[in-house]
């Protein structure tokens, strides 16, 4: 299937590893033009090359001005933006009782204003493309809280209702905006916490196995799409079947 992605501008956040570098991948290899964003200057360089990327740019998304930074380095590599693909790290693990009040407020920059500046930035181009696409990475924990990531839980489920309400304001422009709500992908961060136990890993997870992070690059790239325009303010979970609700 022909997603009609070629020579369509797209801006990935958090692209130089992970579930960020996958969607950047897979927008690639459909033939978009894609620039990348993270804090990491040598793995953003490599990253480029190794994927096909057309620019990047090393920017802190945290800090006030550096969205904004992304969002403009972008518009003038590409010459326009038709795609904006919202990732980032995770805020500080911890518990209600262990979180102290100043880690709120690093989770609130990291993970909600970040999205929120971005898309703020990138709409005026995304409008003027006819064919705009916003895609926010979040997590499962949008739906079914996971314990110790109290930030992550409350941050991950603002960007989701913020990113719905956004959806109704600009589906008149042809912009659509989804989530993709991933459970356990195979990351850097899950090799951390399991090691080589991949059974560990997987387990309550029906599917029986961790996710490919090039399966939610490829889910990306489809929400990118021409096929996907008339889907819009839905949040799209990729975890083998661990989440047990209905909704």
């Amino acid at each position: 299937m022909d997603l009609g992605l070629r020579d369509t501008r797209a801006l990935v956040t958090a692209a130089s590893k992970g579930l960020g570098r996958a969607c950047a991948a897979a927008l690639a290899a459909e033939g978009a033009c894609v620039f990348i964003v993270s804090r990491d200057e040598a793995r953003l360089a490599r990253t480029e090359r190794e994927i096909g990327a057309t620019g990047h740019l090393a920017v802190d998304l945290a800090r006030p001005g550096g969205p904004e930074a992304a969002v403009e380095a972008a518009v003038r590599e590409l010459g326009g933006l038709d795609i904006l693909v919202c990732n980032a790290g995770g805020p500080p693990p911890g518990t209600f009782e262990s979180t102290p009040l100043d880690a709120w407020e690093i989770g609130y920059q990291l993970t909600l204003m970040s999205a929120v500046r971005l898309a703020r930035s990138a709409l005026p181009h995304l409008k003027r493309s006819g064919r705009g696409r916003i895609v926010n990475i979040t997590s499962i924990s949008v739906r079914q809280p996971i314990p110790n990531i109290l930030l992550s839980n409350a941050f991950r489920a603002a960007v989701t209702a913020m990113a719905k309400t956004l959806s109704g304001e600009v589906a008149p422009y042809g912009v659509t905006v989804n989530n993709l709500a991933p459970g356990t992908m195979l990351t850097d961060r899950v090799r951390d916490l399991y090691g080589d136990d991949l059974e560990a890993a997987s387990r309550g997870i029906p599917a029986g196995r961790v996710g490919d992070p090039a399966e939610l690059g490829a889910t990306c790239a489809f929400l990118c799409s021409v096929q996907a325009g008339y889907i819009t303010g839905q949040t799209i979970g990729l975890d083998g079947g661990a989440l047990l609700g209905v909704h």
